[in-house]
């Protein structure tokens, strides 16, 4: 009787060692999860940026061929909006600094 408490105890050891292994590739496989979706988030933010890029390069290229073609209206309005942008992020930082 007491050799079959013995394999019972061996055999509940057994079996909590391998709940403990179980337990530790679930949270394995749990972050492995997690780093793969935080990788998709920074794929799709560095498309954002490339996107963004892309769009300041085309409204650049439209504001030099504007400029060149010497519409002296346009490029004072946007002389001004330049500046006024300047000088409210100027006043607006100011206020944190």
């Amino acid at each position: 009787m007491s050799e079959a408490y013995e394999r019972e105890r061996q055999n509940n050891d057994s079996l909590a060692a391998l709940q403990a292994k179980v337990s530790q590739l679930r949270s394995v496989t749990v972050d492995i999860y997690d780093n793969a979706r935080d990788q998709h988030v920074i794929d799709n933010t560095s498309e954002s940026f490339s996107n963004m890029a892309t769009s300041i390069k085309g409204s650049a290229r439209r504001l030099g061929v504007m400029a060149s073609q010497g519409n002296k209206v346009a490029v004072f309005k946007l002389a001004g909006i330049i500046i006024a942008t300047v000088v409210l992020l100027w006043w607006i930082l100011s206020w944190f600094w």
